[in-house]
């Protein structure tokens, strides 16, 4: 049975809704990457130190990443076309006072304002787009298109970061979600109904505060071990403080009648490997966009433009591989064998990278590996986060959302923190006991620590591999089916 009008609503505009979606999906992506190229210039223009240039970063990722599941109930219990408004206005009016901003202070408060409505905005997009296609037909065609983007939105966001840097200005970096989400509330307005739950259920106090400030504290605690070390006081206070209270957050959601994430959401074996599948996924992507930009920009000379130029080869192979995988080869074999595959071409083509040299060509040691990579994470995130989204009630579709986005932030922190670690001890060791360093030893040094992260991507998507297709049931789910009934609609 297919929806129709009569049943669904958004059914005879949902391909439009789709694109509407997906420009919203593309901006929250997007502002992952473009900020960072865009921060040099920013540093040189408002005087901060290099100290205080992670605050650019870490407050967007605090506060994004701590209100996320919060974001995903109020979707849930107040409609999620208004929601996802409220998200794209308030992340528009962050980002022009970002662009504006004539002070450092005010530059991080913008970026914290931004992640607060980009709480809103992320899973009331997917929760939408989850309710929206429910004929598996469809759904998998829409999530392939959504997954495309969420794979390939943050190499876009080097190149558009690039372009708006070097022709027009850093602060065209935050202007440009002026055009995406006026675009985006124009859509959402003109073309999404909104629904509320009949028995409107009470908010989680108590879990909302220990989630998020679990959230809060795992991201400060990563964020600041990327900025002075594993053993620092504060970042180990930071980090048992997360862990205790995530582990508080579980043990209320057994025990009180409303849960902000009901654990029937993340139990469900192809939602629990689905959410991991994501989460590992962003510990390990980490390092191709972080190293790699450096690398073609440091030691290859690229400019910004040129670099993100450079990442367009994976971001074609990962919307080819992402549409395919979902229309075509999800409904014969399953999310387990497309995530399993995703995760080993992804640890292929890091192990690929750690062949670069000083001097490297592009052609023959980074473009192959960009291409291998490309279709791996096609094959993870498209099937990941339809599964992860799939059968869940749809009184529950917004915070289960939040949870994709959750597991992709807070792996993206722990990527952050590690692999930085890891390379800047490889790159001392690489120059311990070698004299003075000249600009040959310190680009190969360099280039020593890019590749010592690129052995740990490729160690962590073999573990996740590993995982992942262990929990993921084999075959194909009931609502992947193409043919299958279409889940009930709640509206």
């Amino acid at each position: 049975m297919t929806p129709t009008d009569s049943t669904d609503p958004h059914h005879a505009r949902r391909w439009l809704i789709l694109a509407v979606l997906g420009l919203a999906q593309l901006m929250v992506v997007l502002d992952a990457t473009i900020v960072n190229i865009a921060l040099p210039s920013a540093q040189n223009d408002l005087g901060f130190s290099d100290a205080s240039r992670q605050w650019i970063i870490t407050a967007y990722a605090l506060a994004f990443g701590s209100l996320l599941l919060l974001g995903g109930r109020i979707g849930d219990l107040f409609g999620r076309k208004w929601v996802f408004v409220a998200g794209l206005i308030g992340f528009a009016i962050a980002s022009a006072l970002g662009g504006a901003a004539q002070s450092f202070g005010l530059l991080v408060g913008a970026r914290a304002l931004q992640g607060v409505f980009g709480a809103l905005l992320a899973p009331a997009a997917l929760s939408l787009l989850t309710t929206t296609f429910t004929a598996p037909s469809e759904r998998n065609k829409a999530f392939g298109v959504f997954g495309a983007i969420a794979g390939s939105g943050a190499a876009a966001g080097l190149l558009l970061g690039g372009l708006l840097t070097e022709y027009l200005s850093w602060r065209w970096c935050l202007y440009v979600n002026l055009a995406f989400a006026g675009i985006a509330v124009f859509g959402a307005l003109s073309l999404l109904t909104n629904s509320r739950p009949v028995d409107k259920p009470q908010l989680d106090i108590p879990g909302t505060i220990t989630a998020s400030g679990g959230l809060f504290s795992l991201v400060y605690g990563f964020s600041h071990a990327a900025q002075t070390s594993w053993s620092n006081p504060t970042t180990i206070g930071f980090l048992i403080a997360g862990v205790v209270l995530i582990a508080v957050f579980v043990w209320l959601q057994q025990r009180v009648a409303h849960p902000l994430l009901p654990l029937r959401v993340i139990l469900d074996r192809d939602r629990g490997g689905s959410y991991l599948a994501v989460g590992l996924s962003g510990i390990a992507i980490f390092g191709v966009f972080l190293f790699l930009t450096f690398y073609l920009q440091q030691n290859l000379n690229f400019s910004p433009v040129k670099s993100g130029l450079a990442f367009l080869p994976m971001t074609f192979a990962i919307m080819f591989s992402a549409t395919t995988a979902q229309t075509k080869l999800l409904p014969k074999v399953g999310p387990r064998r497309l995530v399993g595959t995703g995760l080993v071409l992804g640890a292929i083509g890091m192990i690929y990278l750690t062949g670069i040299g000083a001097h490297s060509s592009y052609w023959s040691h980074v473009f192959p590996a960009l291409i291998i990579m490309g279709l791996g994470f096609g094959l993870i995130f498209a099937p990941a986060i339809s599964s992860a989204t799939l059968g869940v009630e749809p009184k529950d579709a917004g915070v289960a959302s939040a949870m994709v986005n959750t597991m992709q932030q807070i792996g993206g922190s722990i990527g952050t923190a590690l692999l930085s670690t890891l390379a800047a001890s490889a790159t001392t060791s690489y120059l311990a006991g070698k004299g003075t360093p000249n600009p040959e030893l310190l680009a190969q040094a360099a280039v020593h620590g890019y590749t010592t992260a690129f052995y740990w991507s490729a160690g962590i998507f073999a573990v996740a591999a590993v995982v992942c297709t262990g929990l993921l049931r084999p075959g194909v789910p009931a609502g992947e089916q193409v043919g299958a009934a279409a889940p009930a609609m709640a509206h």
